[in-house]
């Protein structure tokens, strides 16, 4: 009874300590979701009207863009498009769009898993528990007998012989972080085998999907080291397309660039049309699918930006710029955020609109916000020398 007991606390407190470090992430996720339930109280028309506050962190980010994501798809139903941007490059070109970004598409894939895959956040739940018992439950095995009676001191071969078989599986529990060992016919672990609704990735080439696929261990026997869940399956823009894509349900083109750009849309097309209602949705993330060198800004551009890109609902964005950072969570507005040190959170928004605003717009909101521009809103004239004023401001910035 009294070893019961003590199993019983131990469990307690690994539980506790492996709920706040293995699953800080989940924990992220709750924290997040509460904010995300107090803002559905409200009636559509007024979230619309909502300025869109910064994220704490990169894995707040990543959470925040998954229900928003999440949110779009619920609002308007199957096969929905929408796109994510996220860029803290401040202008810094020494790495690349995809390699600047690619932790965020990590955490904000594996969020969004757990947002709209069913049982996938069920599965990583039942492995966090299963690890904490196994932790457990080995501490008690291999612990001191001090709190058993006198008369106990000996234990028969046979019990011996349990408790090293079950110290055994226990460790391979612990070895593989919860997963339930899958081993071949010598003993060795084999990846993790999962069967249910998938996510698919699209890399720009299959050199980039390989690396994640490598980095990202999906099918890890150890769930420690999967940094996505195990639904998730790579592929690439181009090239022999050999998986298998019928349980298909969340489709990410993470970065795809003009080149790529014919590839892309018969990528999608097919998915829409052989999927149907089963495709949750499609989510282009730092999409670079307009390029002057490749499609140019005429006609062949014009006419891919309407087919492919103007109808892409911006769920998320975020962009940090030298003096404060723009962003914005569906369905909540463009907010530009300036820094300031006398603010509590280091930043005070200054703008807040409807639509995404362009380059010299973002930097006319921060001149007119610190002084160094007039608002046009505030300074109209009248009539004609209206209309002169605009004409000589229009010349001016030629």
């Amino acid at each position: 009874m009294i070893r019961n007991l003590a199993l019983l606390s131990t469990l307690a407190l690994l539980l506790k300590h492996e709920v706040h470090h293995a699953n800080a992430f989940s924990h992220t996720i709750a924290s997040t979701s509460l904010k995300a339930h107090t803002k559905s109280t409200a009636s559509k028309t007024t979230l619309f009207a909502i300025p869109t506050e910064l994220p704490d962190s990169l894995d707040d980010a990543a959470v925040l863009a998954a229900q928003a994501c999440s949110q779009f798809a619920t609002d308007v139903g199957p096969m929905s498009r929408c796109r994510v941007d996220f860029d803290t490059s401040i202008g810094d070109e020494t790495y690349t769009t995809l390699k600047s970004s690619t932790e965020f598409m990590q955490k904000f894939v594996t969020a969004i898993c757990y947002e709209m895959i069913p049982g996938v956040k069920e599965i990583r739940e039942k492995e966090i528990m299963a690890l904490v018992s196994a932790k457990a439950e080995l501490m008690q095995l291999g612990g001191s007998d001090e709190e058993e009676e006198e008369g106990n001191d000996q234990e028969d071969s046979d019990s011996i012989d349990i408790d090293a078989q079950r110290k055994k599986e226990l460790i391979q529990i612990i070895k593989c972080g919860g997963r339930t060992p899958n081993l071949d016919e010598k003993g060795n672990l084999k990846p993790y085998e999962y069967n249910g609704p998938k996510v698919r990735i699209y890399f720009p080439d299959e050199g980039s999907a390989a690396l994640a696929r490598r980095d990202w261990k999906p099918t890890s026997p150890n769930a420690d080291e999967a940094l996505v869940p195990p639904c998730v399956e790579f592929s690439s823009c181009g090239g022999v397309q050999y998986q298998d894509k019928s349980q298909d349900q969340l489709v990410f083109f993470f970065c795809p660039k003009a080149s790529e750009a014919e590839f892309v849309e018969e990528a999608l097309l097919s998915s829409e049309e052989k999927l149907a209602d089963q495709l949750k949705l499609t989510v282009f993330v730092n999409p670079l699918l307009v390029d002057m060198g490749v499609t140019g800004f005429g006609l062949a551009g014009r006419m891919l930006r309407e087919r492919l890109i103007d109808n892409l609902m911006p769920t998320y964005y975020l962009r940090t710029l030298a003096w404060g950072a723009l962003t914005r969570i569906y369905p909540n507005q463009f907010t530009v955020w300036q820094e300031d040190s006398d603010s509590d959170d280091g930043y005070r928004m200054i703008k807040s609109m409807d639509r995404l605003p362009s380059n010299p717009e973002v930097e006319d909101i921060y001149d007119i916000e610190n002084g160094m521009a007039n608002d046009p809103e505030k300074q109209r004239g009248f009539g004609l020398l209206d209309g002169i004023a605009d004409f000589v401001n229009g010349m001016t910035r030629l």
